[in-house]
């Protein structure tokens, strides 16, 4: 089975892609999700993040007040590499263990991991395939802004805290670009989905 890795950038509509994907009968998984359980209260991820940033980070119900840690990590380099050295182990773990579950099963030729940060934390050469998913940047600077209730400034801090989705794009011949309509992004989906199945079987892993 191809382990295939589907990234791009914030605002350009990863999880539609995703869900195209899921509705395709296409085993997959979201690193987002996984790094939410793990650093649940009661989890170590959770302790090790509460140390790092202090009590501030934590709300009154145990869980982590995710504004408050975004507005620390994107405004300081050093902080979000230290947050994602406590959480990125923990989430690569969890992806390559269901890799090998869906594989044992024998039911599908590829399976699709969300990676978010694919490139930036140099993990693409662990995949046989990499899906990015594109758009304009200034689209995903106002789907941010509208989605997320940021401001202007907020958006851009997060936009430059990824590569840009132009040296993604340059990286891999799959790309679906969104600035279309729903119509065009299911048809690039159902393409890349066609190519996937046809790739020989000696390429998978």
């Amino acid at each position: 089975m191809l382990r295939v890795a589907l990234t791009g950038g914030i605002g350009t509509g990863k999880s539609h892609v995703l869900g195209l994907l899921r509705d395709r009968g296409v085993p997959t998984i979201d690193a987002d999700q996984i790094a939410r359980a793990v650093v649940a209260p009661g989890e170590p991820a959770h302790e090790a993040i509460r140390t790092r940033f202090g009590p501030e980070v934590v709300q009154a119900d145990g869980t982590l007040d995710r504004i408050r840690l975004a507005a620390i990590v994107f405004g300081d380099v050093a902080a979000r590499t230290d947050l994602e050295q406590i959480v990125h182990p923990l989430v690569r773990a969890a992806i390559d263990d269901w890799f090998r579950t869906v594989a044992a099963a024998a039911t599908a030729p590829f399976g699709v991991a969300d990676i978010p940060l694919l490139y930036e934390t140099g993990r693409d050469g662990e995949f046989d395939e990499v899906i990015v998913v594109a758009s304009a940047p200034e689209t995903q600077r106002t789907r941010v802004m509208a989605r997320d209730g940021l401001s202007e400034t907020e958006a851009r801090q997060r936009l430059e805290a990824q590569l840009p989705i132009a040296d993604k794009t340059a990286r891999t011949a799959l790309v679906v670009t969104t600035d279309g309509s729903f119509d065009e992004t299911r048809r690039q989906v159902d393409y890349i989905c066609r190519v996937l199945a046809a790739v020989p079987e000696d390429r998978s892993r």
